[in-house]
């Protein structure tokens, strides 16, 4: 664990305030769900809460049968982070956080297929995409809430998608979305 330095006292209500530099660099918005986790030493840890991370090991056998299906890279994100990815390529965006201009994406619960070059396209995480020429992006929605997304990235440039891989896509996000209100 990494310490910060900083100190906060708990007021009469029982509420600490998390420092405003450290809920801007973990992405941390007003109304986002935080977790408490509290261990043997004393310690109490708060993480910031995916809903679709419960998801974890079903949406990563999503995924796997939709890349083995489709031969396109597939991932499926929370809010934040990669929570599950198959197909070629796979280790360069598993566990890393998304790019800003996809978390707005998905907050805005829009759906998006661009190839690369196109001003539209969205890079799925801050680091380089390399040899990803196309991508098909659907929100998942849940309960009324945007929680994640899934993605489908083309890295060959005959394979272009189309109609049928928004779908596939549309398909996978609403299958999550419902799972998680089960």
């Amino acid at each position: 664990m990494k310490a910060t330095g900083i100190v906060r006292r708990i007021d009469d209500l029982g509420r600490v305030v998390v420092p405003k530099e450290i809920r801007r660099t973990l992405r941390i918005r007003e109304g986002d769900p935080l977790e408490i986790f509290t261990d043997r030493e004393g310690e109490i840890i708060l993480k910031k809460y995916s809903p679709i991370g419960e998801l974890g090991a079903f949406a990563q056998q999503y995924a796997d049968s939709l890349a083995q299906t489709t031969g396109y890279v597939v991932c499926v994100t929370d809010r934040d982070t990669v929570i599950a990815c198959a197909g070629n390529g796979k280790k360069e965006y598993l566990g890393r956080h998304i790019s800003r201009e996809l978390e707005e994406l998905i907050q805005g619960r829009q759906s998006l297929q661009a190839v690369s070059g196109d001003r539209s396209f969205v890079p799925v995480s801050s680091e380089p995409m390399e040899g990803i020429l196309s991508e098909t992006i659907a929100p998942v929605i849940s309960e009324g809430d945007a929680i994640g997304s899934v993605i489908l990235l083309g890295r060959e440039g005959k394979n272009k998608m189309g109609e049928t891989e928004q779908k596939l896509a549309a398909a996978a996000a609403a299958f999550l979305g419902r799972q998680m209100e089960q």
